[in-house]
């Protein structure tokens, strides 16, 4: 924490861009919450979208003080965000009309010691320290995912067809996701919220030199101006914070944040309402030229009321990828074979030596007269365990085996006492 108590003065400024018929970004900054709200889905109410978002969000600038032992601003600034995605699916759920629409969410969130960060989606958070800037946010976006894998450059990026396509955003729905962080400032920080339609026109080269201008009003509308002049291919939204000592926060009288009342502008400030069954079909060919490509951020979603059918279709392939792992899985234990016991008798068998609760996954395939008692104790073990074969031929060939070692050795014969023959007498021979 930095010895000088700081404080944080702020701006923000908007423009509906030279190719939208509105303005779908919603901005808010006050002493105590910078944010910013990128809505999308076209005629399914993107402006509606980030309005509702920034309404529930700065809510929690009601509840925060300098003081931080006031509570967690991390804890606060999660609950507000959970609670906008929520008020998105309500707000969906009513009216299917608008099922499609999103935004991005960047919020920053000071307790007087250190800001809560939110971060949704593919607005951006940058900080401009001395004469660097730093781009403090990660896009949640299929071109960033490529970067990060190293398929493509940083540059490369900047020009993909795709670069808008969002992995992640605030769609009222289950599987919302956002990042949170703590961030320190020091004294003479400047940060800067922006929509896509400041960050995809102007490099960040000319965004370091606009934000560092001699006061943050001067910046936000230098930004906005860079922003027409590239292109102004999208709305445009800049919310900046400037942390300065605390003690000067009086002093200023010439910045528009001088009166200390919050800034709010964009589609919060004008309170947009559902435009129901306004909702272009963007698989109907005839009407493809009146596609708002803010709807095709996210990609295309069906109506609500096919929600269910995509989870049954879900469950059934699902199902069926299931069942076809499991007839091959069978297949494949029915080419498998094994030499065991069968009622005290060696047998082969077809399969694999395993039970599962109703299914027989071994056959008795050849059985034969070698008793099992007639083996030694070790092939006597080795037979009840199983023994393994590659092939029926293989089995054979222990059964083979096997009976070779069962046969009985030739019973031994008694020897007999050779009787020696018996000589005759000698006789004597007289001589005359």
């Amino acid at each position: 924490m930095s010895e000088t108590p700081l404080a944080l003065r702020y701006t923000a400024l908007t423009d509906v861009g030279l190719r939208r018929s509105n303005n779908q970004d919603s901005g808010y900054a006050s002493p105590h919450l910078l944010l910013l709200a990128d809505g999308m889905g076209g005629a399914a109410a993107g402006d509606l979208a980030s309005s509702e978002a920034v309404t529930i969000i700065r809510s929690v600038d009601d509840t925060t003080t300098d003081d931080p032992g006031e509570g967690d601003a991390l804890e606060h600034l999660t609950d507000v965000v959970n609670a906008a995605n929520q008020r998105l699916g309500d707000l969906i759920e009513a009216d299917p009309a608008v099922e499609g629409m999103g935004t991005t969410v960047e919020a920053m969130l000071w307790d007087g010691e250190k800001f809560a960060v939110a971060h949704l989606g593919d607005s951006r958070a940058y900080r401009l320290r001395g004469q660097r800037l730093t781009q403090l946010s990660a896009d949640h976006t299929f071109v960033q995912s490529l970067v990060d894998e190293g398929r493509i450059t940083p540059e490369e990026a900047r020009h993909h067809p795709h670069r808008s396509l969002l992995l992640r955003a605030m769609l009222g729905r289950d599987d919302f996701e956002a990042d949170y962080s703590w961030l320190q400032p020091q004294l003479g920080d400047r940060y800067l919220l922006c929509s896509d339609g400041l960050s995809d026109m102007v490099e960040d080269d000319a965004i370091a030199r606009a934000l560092g201008a001699e006061s943050i009003d001067v910046a936000a509308t230098e930004l906005v101006r860079l922003a027409l002049e590239g292109g102004g291919a999208d709305n445009v939204t800049v919310v900046i914070g400037e942390m300065v000592e605390a003690s000067s926060i009086d002093e200023e009288s010439d910045l528009a944040c001088a009166d200390g009342r919050p800034q709010l502008v964009g589609a919060a400030a004008e309170s947009p309402q559902p435009r129901r069954g306004a909702a272009v079909d963007v698989h109907d060919s005839t009407a493809r030229f009146a596609v708002d490509p803010e709807e095709l951020r996210y990609a295309p979603r069906e109506p609500s009321r096919w929600r269910w059918a995509r989870w049954i279709a879900a469950v059934v392939v699902l199902l069926a990828v299931i069942g076809a792992a499991a007839w091959y899985a069978y297949q494949w234990t029915q080419d498998q074979y094994f030499v065991s016991d069968s009622d005290g008798t060696v047998a082969i068998y077809r399969g694999v030596d395993a039970d599962l609760p109703f299914v027989t996954l071994k056959h008795l395939e050849t059985e034969t007269d070698i008793q099992v008692d007639d083996l030694s104790s070790f092939q006597q073990s080795q037979v009840r365990d199983g023994i393994e074969a590659t092939d029926l031929a293989d089995a054979e060939q222990i059964v083979r085996d096997l009976r070779d070692d069962a046969m009985p050795a030739p019973t031994p014969t008694t020897p007999t006492t050779p009787v020696a023959p018996t000589m005759p007498a000698p006789t004597e021979t007289v001589v005359p």
